[in-house]
Formats: structure tokens, sequence, C-alpha cells
């Protein structure tokens, strides 16, 4: 593959890079007078399909600090999305849930994200599947340069 090329994939993904972080400031509209921004809904999505049930597991999933996740969980808690109750199985921990609101929150996200997913799963029917293998590897190889990068 010629430089040019490969200097032009590397423009579009740092341009699609920054407009992704811009986008995730735009608040998604809840209701009438309540919004979430796109990093709280993540989590919300992530409580509500039950793969974060904790503090823990959300740093982990996002790759947060707990401080930082804590944080957000707390400002959800607040803001009447999330519940924390005592895990059954330990009095230190605290378990996740989501409130009616953080189930409305749940379903706007899942509605908008399911527009622009739709749009891009039809895009790639028409790429070969080794295209698509590779351009994994390629995303897999960006996302442990950037872990590098964040870790020093």
């Amino acid at each position: 593959m010629n430089q040019e090329l490969k200097k032009k994939i590397v423009n579009n993904l740092m341009q699609v890079t920054r407009k992704f972080a811009e986008v995730e400031t735009f608040p998604i509209e809840v209701t009438g007078d309540v919004s979430v921004s796109t990093r709280e809904a993540h989590a919300i999505e992530s409580i509500g399909e039950n793969r974060c049930v904790n503090v823990t597991q959300i740093a982990d999933h996002f790759g947060f600090t707990k401080s930082a996740a804590s944080q957000l969980v707390s400002k959800l808690t607040r803001q009447g999305f999330v519940v924390k109750k005592q895990a059954g199985h330990s009095n230190k921990e605290l378990q996740l849930s989501l409130t009616p609101l953080g189930w409305q929150a749940f379903e706007a996200h899942a509605k908008m994200h399911g527009r622009d997913l739709k749009q891009v799963l039809e895009t790639m029917d028409h790429v070969e599947i080794s295209v698509l293998i590779q351009l994994n590897e390629l995303l897999g190889s960006l996302n442990s340069i950037m872990d590098g990068r964040l870790t020093k």
C-alpha cells in the first residue's frame, strides 16, 4: 500500500476521532426538560444491560478510574437515573440499577444509536469479510497504542 494512501487513512481516522469526541458532548433528550450527556447515556446503557452492576465494573468497562466512575454514578443517582442498593452477597458492595427515568434515558440513547448503527452496518454489508477482519485488527492495534499513551 502506498504511503500517501496510508497517510489519508490516518488523517480520516483522526478526523473521525475528533468529531466523535465532539459528538460525545452533545446532550441526549430524555424528556422535554431532561437530558443526559452521551457519556452518561453509555453508563446508563451498561447498567441497563447488566454489563456493569457496580462502580468497579463501570470503571473497568470504560477505562475510568474508580474515583471517576464513582463520581459519574453519584451524578446519575442525584439526577434520578440510577439507584444504589446494597448487594445481597456483600455488605461493602453497592449494586446499581436504573430508575424509571433511567430506563427512559436508556431508550432515548438506544433509539439514537439504533439509527447510526443501522447506517454503519448497512455500509459494512458491502465490504468483504477479509477487509473487515483487517480493519478490526488495525483498530485493535490503534486501541493498544492509545492504551500505552494513556498509561504514560
